[in-house]
């Protein structure tokens, strides 16, 4: 067999011979070239190929060009050649004032689809290049409009599945609110009289989980226990809101998990909180008043119809109720909550714990405050790609003069807490300040929750920890991989889809569904299922 190729390298053509093994001649011109050459030159036009290729796509990502490759080729090696394509069409596409806007009821009269745009066509009255550009804008437009308010949809529709209280939990709440009235066994002290003492204990392995979600505490609690190499030197520090103590209660005192030791606490018991002045609670006032009066409902936020779909699904989850509860500002106050205690670790209500955590004790914290997991590097770049600039608004001076838009954020959620480092600090004063300043700014510095003004509170205190023991996103996307998830040692459904919630990702609810026992007759009573 042989191969010829034209001189103009335009053709290459196969011609019958003994076969590529014995020998390969190529005929280029008058040349004859050897099957080695040949292989040379086969490499030589893929490595050309793979250049333009990288050329022209660190163009688009740059946004400094919008045309294909062999059009971005062509510009970049003959400039002042003509395109091919009219420039009328380049004109009508690119131009962006509204005289080619979609008039009002006129959608019918524009192709729906790609087949509707060609069969328009064809025929006789064929358009011109003008024409051509007008109905293919239109089309487009038509397209991205409704795609546009699909995902806006979307997003209201996660915004309120994620933001109710789904019936079986309430169902649940009210069931083992009765027990706790009706049930001498539900009322019983936790800990037991004898087990007090271990409450104080810095030989103990000491967790923090503030939570008013009774089905997500008893997973976090549950899995943490049932995968502790030392149940026994596992004490677990639950606190709640008043609302929910006498069924949070009620729960762990039919459900122990000896031989752990397990506290359930609400936030009125803590003399400090109850007689004291707390800045969170009145901050979060204020941010309430002000969501209310700058933000508007959810309705407002939706008919906006010039901001991206992804600021629209920011600003709904900055209304999500998760951000004005004060289970989310709790941690802030573990030094003066836990005064005997010197280091914990604060879990938040949406974790599976996968693995023994004592080892997280004997992490160097090199005199730093918060060990927790960097969130700007890792394989998943949409969760794993957090800056400082991702939570902080860098066009306000206040936050521009003060820290560098790139340095790398960190995740909330399963947290090391050197409380003896941290009563010799002032970030807990820091944390007040900037919410303060926040409410003055009306909001601008940034948009919801409670991690930015944690960012910046404990900003120059933070220790990195190994990604291991927290991995994020499980709440986000169904990207992750199960067999990824598994091999971490904590998996956190950050995000709307939580596991307890229908929008949840199925295969990735399975890990938590694993630590609810459904045959419990509370369970059942409330038609708590696994899928």
């Amino acid at each position: 067999m042989q191969l010829h190729i034209s001189p103009s390298l335009r053709h290459v053509t196969v011609l019958p011979g003994k076969g590529v093994r014995e020998f390969i001649k190529v005929k280029v011109g008058s040349r004859r070239l050897s099957y080695r050459m040949v292989f040379y030159s086969l490499l030589f036009f893929t490595f050309l190929l793979r250049f333009v290729f990288v050329l022209t796509a660190v163009d688009s990502i740059d946004g400094q060009t919008k045309c294909s490759s062999i059009g971005c080729l062509r510009k970049k090696l003959n400039p002042n050649r003509q395109s091919a394509v009219p420039e009328v069409i380049y004109q009508i596409l690119e131009d962006p004032s509204s005289k080619y806007d979609i008039p009002e009821g006129s959608e019918a009269d524009i192709p729906q689809t790609l087949e509707d745009f060609i069969s328009s066509l064809k025929g006789n009255n064929r358009p011109d290049a003008k024409t051509f550009a007008i109905k293919l804008k239109s089309m487009m437009t038509l397209l991205e409009q409704r795609t546009r308010k699909a995902k806006i949809q979307e997003y209201l529709y996660r915004h309120v599945a994620s933001s109710s209280i789904p019936k079986q939990l309430h169902c649940l709440a009210l069931l083992l609110a009765t027990e706790h009235a009706t049930n001498a066994a539900a009322r019983r002290q936790i800990p037991s009289p004898e087990l007090v003492p271990t409450l104080v204990d810095n030989s103990y392995f000491h967790f923090v989980l503030a939570s008013d979600n009774i089905l997500a505490a008893s997973v976090v609690a549950t899995s943490l226990v049932y995968n502790s190499l030392h149940s026994e030197s596992v004490v677990v520090h639950i606190i709640t809101d008043r609302k929910t103590y006498a069924p949070m209660q009620a729960w762990f005192s039919l459900h122990p998990l000896t031989p752990a030791v397990i506290e359930v606490k609400a936030l009125h018991h803590f003399d400090w909180f109850a007689k004291g002045k707390v800045p969170v609670l009145e901050a979060m006032e204020k941010d309430q008043m002000a969501r209310a009066q700058f933000r508007g409902g959810s309705s407002a936020i939706v008919a906006n119809k010039t901001e991206k779909p992804y600021v629209i699904a920011a600003k709904l989850q900055a209304m999500s109720p998760k951000y004005n509860s004060l289970m989310n500002h709790v941690r802030i106050y573990l030094p003066e909550m836990f005064p005997s205690l010197k280091k914990v670790v604060f879990l938040d209500d949406d974790l599976v714990i996968q693995t023994d955590l004592s080892p997280l004790w004997d992490i160097d914290m090199n005199g730093k405050v918060n060990g927790a997991v960097e969130t700007c590097r890792g394989g998943d770049r949409f969760v794993m790609s957090k800056r400082f600039k991702s939570y902080l608004n860098f066009s306000h001076p206040l936050i521009s003069s003060n820290f560098d838009a790139n340095e790398c954020a960190w995740a909330y959620g399963m947290n090391i807490f050197d409380l003896e480092a941290w009563r010799n600090t002032n970030i807990s004063q820091n944390y007040h300040y900037w919410l303060e300043e926040n409410l003055k700014s009306d909001l601008s510095l940034w948009q919801l929750g409670t991690l930015p003004p944690g960012l910046i509170a404990f900003h120059g205190y933070v220790h990195v920890i190994d990604p291991f023991w927290h991995m994020l996103g499980l709440g986000y996307q169904e990207n992750t991989s199960i067999s990824d998830a598994q091999k971490a040692a904590v998996i956190h459904f950050n995000g709307r889809a939580k596991p307890w919630l229908d929008i949840a990702f199925p295969e990735l609810k399975a890990l938590w569904s694993k630590y609810v026992n459904f045959s419990d007759k509370f369970i059942k009573s409330c038609n708590i299922r696994a899928s």
